[in-house]
């Protein structure tokens, strides 16, 4: 099977997660990326955060995340020499994609203008803290506070008077979300370039992204003039068949039967409690929101008097929605998880095989095949090579600390 974005040279210079992850989602769709790096290499290689600082293996699961599939080439864009490499890579290529503040584009003269200028069929794509216009367009920005903290999530899930904000549930979580949506508006430029021959200029911002997120609550506020909804606390629901509860094991299982009375009575059927279908207080939605707290306290002990598995058993028998609260651990034993390849095993070139989380989008039923990323410059003379460039001038090109 062919990947869609086969023949698309993608040229990549950029560092972290968000645009990165763009890359490396654009790479599995089948794009040629190649990607530029300082002699330093990315900072995101090797970077510790929090608890995930060792594996057995010693392997870096963020960087092979978000750089899987591409090609390294290390180039030094402050010396003319290695901007002239860049822009040999440039010559053929179909999208430049980059997070470099502005600033330090105009230095190395690969801003938006410099580059359409010179290659105008290029798509020149790039991803950004707080968007591309505006007072604050030069300000770069990192996940944990463009999306997470500026764009209102933190604010949104945190409960009244606690006594600090809720962070983000893990490293890069507004980075992927972000990079996959800038991977989608490529996606989108590509077409239009081959429909109309035009190309495109393409951002995505850390907080443009965290508001497409949760435009619901958005959109009302700013139409009701309201600047924070109380977050529910949760300890009573509005309809007891949408709610969290805990089992006998101290599990969870989370129920988001919407339309409430059409699974009231064969949720109370299978769950052996036939009586609180015909109890009065609890005859339909209105009467349940009535006697919310007898209701809830019913619901809540019968859960609470069943294992996990026994509740997955029951519930099986009845069409209402529900799923069980899962540890991330225990993802890759998930059936659905193993049907649709979403976890795969990628081969890491020296005999052995790591997990690595599949893009989330199926071609005819099948997912794509993940490929893991590369060393630091592990690719600098084969791409060099394919310029033009002879063995002595990269030999020389290396002796003036332009390639590493």
């Amino acid at each position: 099977m062919g990947k869609p974005l086969e023949g698309i040279k993608v040229v990549e210079v950029a560092m972290w997660a968000f645009v990165p992850a763009c890359g490396g989602f654009l790479s599995d769709l089948g794009a040629d990326v190649i990607k530029i790096e300082p002699p330093t290499g990315d900072p995101l290689r090797g970077l510790q955060t929090g608890t995930l600082q060792s594996n057995a293996r010693n392997i870096d699961y963020s960087w092979e995340s978000y750089n899987r599939g591409k090609r390294s080439i290390t180039l030094d864009l402050k010396q003319d020499a290695g901007r002239a490499v860049l822009m040999k890579l440039l010559e053929d290529a179909d999208v430049l994609l980059t997070n470099l503040l502005p600033r330090a584009r105009r230095a190395m003269k690969i801003d938006a203008d410099t580059i359409r200028a010179q290659f105008p069929n290029i798509i020149y794509a790039s991803g950004s803290g707080v968007g591309p216009n505006g007072p604050e367009s030069e300000k770069g920005g990192y996940d944990a506070i463009s999306f997470w903290a500026r764009g209102g999530l933190s604010s949104t899930m945190t409960e009244e008077g606690a006594e600090r904000p809720v962070g983000p549930p893990g490293p890069a979580f507004g980075d992927t979300l972000s990079g996959s949506m800038l991977a989608g508006g490529i996606c989108a430029a590509i077409a239009k370039r081959a429909m109309t021959g035009e190309a495109s200029t393409v951002d995505v911002s850390l907080l443009g992204a965290s508001m497409w997120s949760q435009q619901r609550y958005i959109c009302q506020s700013t139409a009701d003039g309201v600047d924070r909804f109380p977050r529910h606390s949760g300890e009573k629901p509005f309809n007891v068949l949408v709610h969290n509860y805990r089992t006998k094991d101290g599990r969870f299982l989370a129920l988001c039967m919407l339309q409430a009375d059409k699974y009231w009575a064969p949720f109370c059927e299978v769950a052996g409690r036939p009586d609180l279908v015909e109890d009065p207080r609890y005859v339909d939605a209105a009467a349940r929101r009535e006697n919310i707290d007898a209701c809830f306290a019913e619901v809540k002990a019968l859960f609470e008097s069943k294992t996990l598995e026994e509740w997955i058993g029951i519930l099986s028998q009845q069409d209402g929605q529900w799923d069980v609260v899962k540890h991330v651990g225990e993802l890759k034993d998930d059936q659905q998880v193993q049907a649709n390849q979403y976890l795969q095993e990628v081969d890491y070139g020296d005999g052995t095989t790591i997990p690595m989380v599949s893009i989330p989008v199926l071609f005819d039923g099948k997912a794509l095949p993940g490929r893991r990323s590369p060393e630091l410059g592990a690719d600098s003379d084969a791409v060099l090579a394919s310029l033009g460039y002879s063995e002595d001038e990269i030999i020389d090109l290396k002796v003036q600390g332009v390639v590493f």
